[in-house]
Formats: C-alpha cells, structure tokens, sequence
C-alpha cells in the first residue's frame, strides 16, 4: 500500500472549487433518479469525454489493440465517457443509490463461497477493477448482510473531500483512508473476518511487471498479500453495467487459490483483462495503466 498525500490546508481556491462542484450536483440531482443518470452519461460523453479523456483512452488503445478499427476506438471513447458520468453521479446519489443497487440481483460461482466466509468469520479479500461501477459492489453486498469495507483515497482539496467522505459513507461503511492513516484499522476489520475490497488495475510503480491485456504492467501485490497473510479468500467480482444504462449484472468469481503473491495477482489481471476485453467500454482506459511505455 502506499501513503496518501498529508492533507492539503484549505485555501481559498479550494472553498470556491468545492462550492462549485458541489452547485453542478445539486442542480443535477434535482432531476428524478432514472433522468439523472442518463443525463450526466450524456453530458460526459458529449462535453467530458472530447475535452479531458478520448486523448489518453485512444493512446492505450492503439497500445493494447494496435490495428483495432477507428469506428471501434470512437464508440469505446464514447461508452467510456458515457459510464464515467453515469458512475459520478451515482456516486453522489449516496443512499439513494445505495437503495436502487440493493435490488439488483448478485450470483456468479463464487458467491457460495462469500456466503461461507461470512458464516464462518473469515476474511475475504474483494478484487476488482475500474469497470462497470465497482461501488454497486459495496452497496449490494452491504445489502446482503455481509461486512463490506472500502479503500479510498482522499482528495487534495479538504473542503472537497469532507462532502466525498460523507458522499461515499452513505453508500456502504466502513471506508479506510489510504496511508498509514487507515491502515491499523483496515488490518483490525479484516481480521475480524471482514471483507475488504481492492481496485489493483492502475499502474503501481513498485509494483510486479505482470501481463495484463497483453503487455507487461506493473502490477501491486497487496491484495494477494493480504490474503496469503491472514488467510483470506481472494476473490474477484465485477458490476458490469447493463444495456438500459441503468442496471447491473454483478458477478462474483470463484476464490482464487493461494499459491504465492505474483501467482495470484496475475490471476486477478487475467480475470479483469478477460472482463475488460468483453465490455472494453466498461473499462477506464483513461489511466496510465502502461506507464513505462503507453
């Protein structure tokens, strides 16, 4: 894991930036549920998308998928865009969200075996991605009576990350800062038999140099780590958004088998690139996932 950035003091600038933001989404969220969601798709894909991320996603894509049609690459820049906005602002419907997600159904092979881990008081670390909406996750197995706990990293902008905090908490609790902050805490839950969740998709600069979608990746181990250290399932899970925009198909994996940490986490990056080459729209290309060289 590494350390959070020490907490910037609030400044001017950071008081108007957060009174703006937080003006765009109460206006957004006047609108009833199922309009505000394919409203800020739209407004992403339209205005977000060309002005802030097709750049970035077209440069990993020509890496990944070189000789992938351009018809292709503008469709994934746009479905990117599209769920981007419809996950941020599903985000700041908190418990409103929170309500609409605990209906949607969870199944897959794995899920048998959460539901041991939990009667049992095992651990169980949660791995997944930047796809789909990874905070469905949170939300539905919150709402299936399991202890569900969530990494975050706060914001550089204090005022900012006191409304994303409360945001966030009001979807599923508890949330464990990044850093040596949350981290006696984090460790105190999970061995209590808790179920933490990761997102190890993102460039790690110390991390291993594994395979993901094909090309070499630096890849954190924590997760696998974590698991091999308190005996906790390791398991992949994934909410994939469905063609209404609006729902979920949420599939949990089976567990992976402990071996050592570079095994596994490359099990992980198999299992995400997997998802990620079937709904490569879901994805967010925007990252720097291949820093040494996309």
């Amino acid at each position: 894991m590494s350390d959070a950035p020490a907490p910037a003091r609030l400044s001017f600038r950071h008081w108007v930036e957060d009174r703006a933001e937080a003006a765009i989404f109460r206006a957004i969220l006047v609108l009833p549920y199922r309009r505000r969601i394919p409203a800020m798709g739209w407004f992403s894909r339209t205005i977000l998308g060309p002005l802030a991320m097709n750049r970035r996603i077209k440069a990993n894509l020509a890496y990944v998928f070189p000789d992938m049609p351009q018809a292709q690459v503008k469709q994934i820049c746009r479905d990117v865009a599209d769920n981007f906005g419809r996950s941020l602002i599903e985000l700041h419907s908190g418990a409103e969200f929170a309500r609409f997600v605990a209906t949607q159904p969870i199944s897959g092979p794995g899920l048998a075996a959460l539901d041991q881990a939990h009667a049992e008081g095992r651990p169980v670390i949660l791995a997944s991605a930047h796809y789909g909406n990874y905070d469905v996750l949170r939300a539905g197995l919150t709402a299936r009576g399991f202890r569900v706990g969530g990494l975050y990293r706060p914001l550089s902008n204090p005022a900012a990350n006191k409304r994303y905090v409360a945001t966030i908490e009001s979807i599923a609790t508890p949330l464990f800062p990044r850093g040596n902050e949350g981290l006696g805490a984090m460790i105190r839950f999970v061995k209590s038999g808790g179920m933490l969740g990761f997102l190890g998709d993102q460039h790690m600069a110390h991390g291993e140099m594994l395979d993901f979608l094909g090309k070499p990746a630096a890849s954190a181990t924590s997760a696998a780590k974590m698991a091999l250290k308190y005996n906790a399932l390791l398991v992949p899970l994934y909410a994939t958004r469905n063609p209404d925009g609006l729902t979920f198909t949420v599939e949990v994996e089976e567990p992976v088998p402990h071996s050592d940490a570079v095994t596994m986490t490359q099990a992980i990056n198999d299992s995400v690139s997997a998802k990620v080459r079937a709904h490569p729209g879901q994805w967010f290309w925007v990252h720097r996932r291949w820093r040494h060289t996309a």
